[in-house]
């Protein structure tokens, strides 16, 4: 053999064992991957605190990355915090309240269909007309869930929070007076203990506007029954012209001006 034929062959045989140590190296390197991948499923199999950690911070990672790139904050829950629904979900009758009500205050419809959803299912439950509810939250604050008067009278429905922080108790606390649904809720309930004692809806509504020991409560029991009026008649389906949208009273609440002797009519349970 030449030396040129033992150069080649010294050439093949060193190729031949690159080959063979890459391959053997290759198959052992997949084989140890193979053994931990085996053996962290079995690890996070039997320690699925361990698993829900790694994807917790698998998770935050790609989040911060996303946040980063957006240039905002990403939460995907927000929209459960959001008191709205679709209008166009809603029955006629109350799809065409929540209408004319967001174009008679200028609020949003979809906020509004919410807050109509809610009337109509807590008017079932207690007995109680939900388009009074309505009327009485549009004369009371005109929809503006963050009103609040001068004597401290919050929400929708201006309940003072103060007094009646023991209702707020099952829904967290006093900061859930401005949750919307929650403020529904509790002035209704003492929309309710307001009528039960006065024994009638107009007497009633006397004493919620805190005009229980006035000979005159401003008008405001005629307003809310002028709009309760309004807003049956837009349900039943009939044109109901859109007047100006009163001015939010501005009459003390009932909790402020009774004496302590009434004040129970705003806190029986």
């Amino acid at each position: 053999m030449t030396a040129l034929g033992k150069t080649a062959q010294g050439l093949r045989c060193f190729a031949s064992d690159i080959a063979e140590g890459f391959f053997e190296i290759t198959h052992n390197g997949f084989a140890l991957v193979g053994l931990a991948t085996v053996f962290c499923v079995i690890t996070l199999t039997a320690r699925p605190d361990l698993r829900q950690a790694g994807e917790t911070k698998l998770m935050s990672w790609l989040l911060a990355r996303q946040e980063a790139a957006l240039g905002m904050p990403i939460q995907m829950d927000a929209i459960d915090r959001a008191t709205a629904a679709n209008p166009q979900d809603l029955p006629k009758q109350q799809a065409a309240v929540a209408y004319w009500l967001s174009k008679k205050y200028r609020v949003a419809p979809e906020p509004l269909s919410a807050l109509v959803v809610a009337a109509y299912e807590i008017g079932e439950r207690d007995k109680l007309d939900p388009t009074l509810i309505l009327a009485v939250m549009a004369i009371e604050s005109g929809f503006n869930p963050f009103a609040q008067s001068a004597v401290g009278a919050q929400g929708l429905m201006q309940v003072m929070t103060g007094v009646h922080k023991d209702k707020y108790e099952n829904f967290g606390g006093k900061l859930a007076a401005f949750d919307p649904v929650t403020n529904l809720r509790v002035g209704v309930k003492v929309l309710q203990e307001c009528i039960q004692r006065a024994g009638s809806l107009n007497a009633g509504l006397k004493f919620y506007v805190g005009a229980a020991n006035l000979g005159d409560d401003g008008g405001y029991a005629d307003k809310v029954m002028a709009e309760h009026a309004r807003l049956k008649m837009v349900a039943s389906g009939r044109a109901v012209p859109l007047p100006q949208a009163p001015v939010i009273r501005t009459l003390v609440p009932v909790d402020a001006v009774v004496p302590p002797a009434e004040e129970k009519i705003a806190t029986v349970s």
